[in-house]
């Protein structure tokens, strides 16, 4: 549990400092939104290319994608996110965090979703990544882009947001490899942890029981 107090003052600082501003705040603000301000954009880039000069441009079996925010969404349909990406009202009804939109006009409107994670972009664009650089497994997908939830009670600050940045990278290796790789890449975000000013001693790694992973799994046919 966040200390309220302590995170009010944290909130103040950053507004004074130019670092995060309320969202639309001369109209009364949205809520689960935030501006970043001159020191925090800065702030946020140096942060966004020390990820990708560690996990992208300094590696020669990652690349990069920039997908786009809307996508067909029978990629949620399968991912399933439309049947499972909820939280709990409390009525107990379940309502779906995503985002949803419209597009095109008159009889061809059709139901988009604003994406909630970038990884359906990773995904999709798999077997187009394979086809234009032929990359040797291990390799990885790296992007950073927007993502969207419509949380039923954001809250904490830039900790829980309604729209948020994501870096993300998804890597593939053949399943009897899967070990040696996880260990690799633990170690890396430790570094990379460091490297961003968190101390070592402020780490700590958490086992994810099975009850608590996500309900969905994706697997890639490699051939």
């Amino acid at each position: 549990m966040i200390d309220q107090n302590l995170m009010e003052k944290i909130v103040s600082l950053c507004k004074r400092r130019g670092f995060v501003f309320p969202g639309s705040e001369i109209y009364g603000g949205l809520s689960g939104t935030f501006d970043y301000g001159p020191i925090g954009v800065v702030l946020k880039e140096n942060v966004e290319r020390l990820w990708l000069a560690m996990f992208r441009d300094g590696r020669d079996d990652m690349y990069g994608v920039d997908a786009a925010i809307l996508m067909n969404p029978k990629v949620w349909e399968a991912s399933g996110h439309v049947q499972t990406f909820a939280d709990p009202l409390a009525d107990g009804k379940m309502f779906n965090t995503m985002f949803k939109t419209s597009v095109g006009a008159g009889e061809e409107v059709s139901t988009v979703y604003m994406r909630p994670e970038t990884a359906g972009g990773i995904f999709t664009n798999f077997k187009n990544v394979v086809d234009s650089v032929h990359p040797k497994i291990p390799f990885g997908i790296a992007q950073i882009g927007k993502a969207f939830r419509n949380e039923i009670a954001p809250r904490d600050f830039i900790f829980r947001l309604r729209e948020l940045s994501q870096m993300e990278v998804e890597y593939f290796v053949k399943p009897a490899d899967w070990e040696q790789a996880f260990e690799e890449w633990r170690k890396l975000m430790h570094l990379f942890a460091v490297a961003v000013g968190i101390p070592q001693t402020a780490l700590h790694e958490l086992e994810v029981s099975d009850n608590d992973r996500a309900p969905r799994h994706r697997t890639v046919s490699w051939r």
